[in-house]
């Protein structure tokens, strides 16, 4: 089995064993990964943070965005460019200014939302469906948030669940890890 395959197949195990968490056990687990992130100096120190905004299996995002709302942070999100598999982040004030985008994901509507410059946003939140504890991630396979990781300045950190952290992942030569790690159990 190639590198590729050996990916593809660790997303789809993790991608089945997240789907079959309880709702009522993925709240508890979302409410602490919560308390973690904004205990943290990074949360603490963001002016503007970048999120993803999550659907079905993924670790909810909706309560982060929230809280930034209400602590005056500003937020951003990505909106996907197939054609370059890029990203680029737009700020938004409200939930009405998102649609459904590429994949059907949830991303702003670039026409009620403003661009932002990269190195304006304090801290993004990677997703992703497995990590390591270097950092080192494997996503769901489009390469996006590697690319506009490469030369982002600025704090990020993933929000997982710590079994979803192992002790060691098949390293790429474009890779990019986060630089901090928040489960549950820790921050």
């Amino acid at each position: 089995m190639t590198e590729k395959e050996d990916k593809q197949v660790s997303r789809q195990k993790m991608i089945s064993f997240l789907k079959k968490i309880s709702l009522e056990e993925k709240v508890v687990i979302e409410k602490k990964l919560e308390k973690n992130l904004f205990d943290s100096k990074e949360w603490k120190a963001a002016e503007r943070v970048g999120v993803t905004l999550s659907q079905g299996f993924e670790w909810n995002t909706l309560g982060i965005i929230e809280r930034a709302w209400q602590e005056g942070k500003k937020v951003c999100a990505p909106k996907c460019i197939p054609q370059y598999k890029a990203m680029v982040f737009y700020d938004f004030t409200k939930l009405e200014q998102l649609e459904k985008g590429f994949h059907q994901l949830i991303e702003p509507n670039p026409q009620e939302t403003k661009e932002v410059n990269k190195t304006d946003i304090d801290l993004v939140l990677v997703p992703g469906l497995i990590f390591d504890r270097t950092g080192y991630r494997i996503g769901f396979g489009g390469g996006y948030y590697d690319r506009f990781l490469k030369d982002f300045p600025n704090q990020t950190i993933a929000l997982i669940y710590s079994k979803q952290v192992l002790s060691g992942l098949p390293i790429e030569s474009f890779d990019i890890p986060v630089q901090k790690i928040i489960t549950e159990i820790n921050s």
